[in-house]
């Protein structure tokens, strides 16, 4: 009786939910505007707000004028204040969280969330589910247990802010009506080794009702891994009430056929783009390709063509501007006090009326060696349309330019993990060359000048990229190992792993 009114209860929310959203696709581009205005208002009397003439700002193009893009390494003076206690630097007061991320060239970063800001957070998730029940018009997976594949809730302190991972923050503002149903438990969830980690988490679920799993997709498959290697079943078959997965972190689709295979069943699949910096988009028809951008999330964005990107007069877009399948450098300034911030993805929109992006790569992940700039949405679309023509799974892959060779002309090196291998890789490998020199001419110009040879494929041994993340320190949580590269700092990593 409480499970069939918990889930009338979802599905009426759900439903109220749903048609109140409709409010901020009307006209996202003037609330957008509206909302930078506040901000400004709000931090006019900051620290940062003081030294760039907030007070002088009532437009957009007044705002770019007097705020550079800025990476975190120009922020850090700003968040190092705020680090010691110090309130009115970037916003008004101290961060409610810092939320500890691994950074490539800045060590560890710390990105304050606001007080202000931790709500979208949790709401955009809800949106994502609210959006879900109501097209489905079933919440039957309430009913069920739910699994949140995460990094530990134990947060630390630096001078009285909560520090630690998002998703461990997020762990503490799970709605008590889910409460009862979440797994894993609190001993399990604190467990830092990843691998000791997940096998706690199969323990505490491979006999209970699982409705809903959500992680990032090759966290996701290492669990999946575990539980038919133990059991010698698909998923569906240890889970037959699984009904939702819901992912974020990287783009789904390079591990949808893997997944697919695991599954051995019809699961719908909700893909997320949250982050640190706030939660940016989902996918509101769970049919359809592309993520709903939240324009009401406290965050106002600008857009970087991403040929222009890092260049001294690069335009920064707005909403309005914004040309459909290009590929933009995502900017952001947010209620936590981050201020034309470069987060380093890029997206593409598939569509304006409302906005919906995918997230085509990230701005330091590319191959451009020979001047070819191959991006992640490139090399994905490449393989995806390659194994449509020749089937094979793809565990996972990386992408790295060979300037030197032994012998002959440089070239792509593609370090593949199989799951199950082409019929003939010779064949695959031209096809997956050829896929992409249709997707990028600069590289296409290149292997027809004879400047490039055509890549080469090195299979990798099964658990390779899991082996490799663990000899890092970087298995589970959050991290994934990037699939382009301009160097061979990876690569030279990697090849212990070759057959």
């Amino acid at each position: 009786m409480l499970s069939f009114l918990k889930k009338n209860i979802a599905l009426a929310w759900a439903k109220k939910h749903v048609q109140k959203a409709e409010e901020f696709k009307r006209n996202p581009e003037r609330d957008q505007e509206k909302l930078l205005l506040s901000l400004i208002t709000t931090a006019k009397k900051t620290l940062f707000g003081r030294e760039h003439d907030f007070e002088n700002i009532h437009s957009i193009k007044d705002f770019q004028e007097k705020v550079s893009i800025a990476d975190y390494e120009d922020l850090k003076p700003y968040i190092e204040r705020v680090k010691k206690g110090q309130a009115n630097i970037l916003w008004t007061d101290t961060p409610e969280y810092f939320a500890k991320t691994s950074g490539t060239t800045s060590g560890s970063k710390y990105i304050p969330i606001s007080k202000e800001a931790m709500p979208f957070q949790i709401a955009g998730a809800q949106s994502a589910l609210f959006h879900y029940i109501a097209q489905k018009e079933n919440a039957d997976f309430v009913k069920g247990k739910m699994i949140f594949l995460q990094g530990s809730p134990v947060l630390e302190e630096v001078y009285g802010i909560k520090t630690g991972r998002l998703s461990g923050i997020i762990a503490h503002h799970i709605p008590n009506y889910l409460q009862k149903n979440r797994l894993p438990s609190w001993e399990t969830n604190i467990i830092d080794d990843w691998e000791t980690k997940v096998d706690k988490i199969i323990e505490e679920t491979e006999k209970e009702n699982m409705t809903l799993i959500s992680g990032i997709p090759p966290w996701l498959i290492m669990y999946f891994e575990k539980l038919t290697e133990k059991h010698g079943k698909k998923i569906k078959q240890l889970f037959p009430n699984l009904q939702l997965i819901v992912t974020g972190g990287v783009n789904y689709e390079p591990y949808r056929d893997k997944m697919e295979d695991l599954l051995g069943g019809d699961v719908d699949i909700i893909q997320t783009f949250p982050a640190s910096e706030g939660f940016f988009a989902f996918q509101d028809d769970h049919k359809k390709e592309g993520l709903l951008l939240l324009t009401n999330h406290g965050i106002f964005y600008e857009f970087i063509p991403l040929e222009e990107y890092g260049k001294p007069n690069a335009r920064r877009l707005t909403l309005k501007d914004v040309e459909l399948n290009k590929d933009y450098a995502l900017i952001l300034t947010t209620n936590s006090g981050l201020w034309a911030y470069s987060i380093g993805d890029v997206v593409r929109f598939i569509d304006k009326k409302p906005y919906r992006i995918l997230v085509s790569g990230r701005t330091k992940h590319f191959t451009s060696a020979f001047g070819e700039h191959v991006i992640a949405f490139e090399v994905e679309a490449a393989i995806k349309a390659t194994l449509e023509k020749y089937p094979a799974q793809i565990i996972e892959f990386h992408l790295a330019p060979q300037v030197n060779p032994e012998e002959g002309l440089p070239y792509h090196e593609w370090f593949i993990e199989f799951e199950r291998e082409p019929g003939d890789l010779q064949i695959f490998k031209n096809e997956l060359d050829d896929q992409l020199r249709k997707r990028n001419t600069y590289y296409d110009d290149l292997i027809s000048g004879n400047i490039l040879q055509r890549l080469h494929i090195s299979p990798l041994r099964k658990n390779a990229f899991q082996e490799y993340a663990k000899s890092q320190g970087k298995l589970g949580g959050q991290n994934k190992t990037p699939r382009l590269a301009n160097d061979r700092k990876i690569a030279d990593l990697l090849e212990i792993y070759k057959f």
